[in-house]
């Protein structure tokens, strides 16, 4: 009975990735269920405990040849923030595609963390290095006054139309688009 359980919250754990080869081309529904996943739920419902036990072993076995191969992925709650995290700002959202629709987190609307440097591009306009790694470009030339000084706090949030503003310490906001 516990080992029936462990492999329903291992199976529940379970998100779905792309295979390698068609990762690009032919992505999942992201609440499409792998076949590796679904096995081990079926043998939940085996009521003969020999055969349950039988049943949970092939399962296992295809699970773990299923992860191996990249056919599918386990992630936990931490990693997929730090994801979430790392995507904000692109178009890329690798948390998105991990996640069953159902289960998909509230999206991200700020961040926060400090300034490592700021210079101006050829263009006049500002780019700003941040200490999470990303960095940022000013869109439009419009005046920037802000204490251009490593370690200011810096907050980047989403604004209207898919756009975003980014504060450093008290300056007034600064429409940005990241790298």
């Amino acid at each position: 009975m516990k080992f029936s359980r462990a492999i329903q919250t291992l199976g529940m754990g379970v998100l779905l990735t792309a295979g390698a080869a068609g990762a690009q081309a032919q992505q999942p529904a992201p609440a499409a269920r792998s076949e590796a996943v679904a096995a081990l739920s079926r043998c939940t419902a085996i009521a003969a405990p020999t055969e349950r036990l039988s049943c949970f072993d092939a399962a296992a076995a295809a699970f773990q040849v299923a992860e191996q191969s990249g056919e599918i992925m386990v992630i936990d709650r931490g990693r997929m923030a730090m994801a979430q995290r790392q995507a904000f700002g692109t178009d890329e959202a690798p948390f998105e595609i991990l996640q069953p629709a159902a289960r998909r987190p509230d999206r991200i609307d700020s961040i926060e963390t400090t300034l490592t440097r700021a210079s101006q591009s050829g263009d006049g306009g500002w780019v700003f290095r941040l200490e999470d790694g990303s960095v940022w470009d000013q869109v439009g030339h419009d005046t920037v006054t802000f204490r251009n000084r490593a370690g200011e706090p810096v907050r980047v949030r989403r604004a209207a139309l898919g756009s975003f503003l980014l504060v450093v310490g008290r300056s007034a906001a600064v429409r940005v688009r990241r790298q």
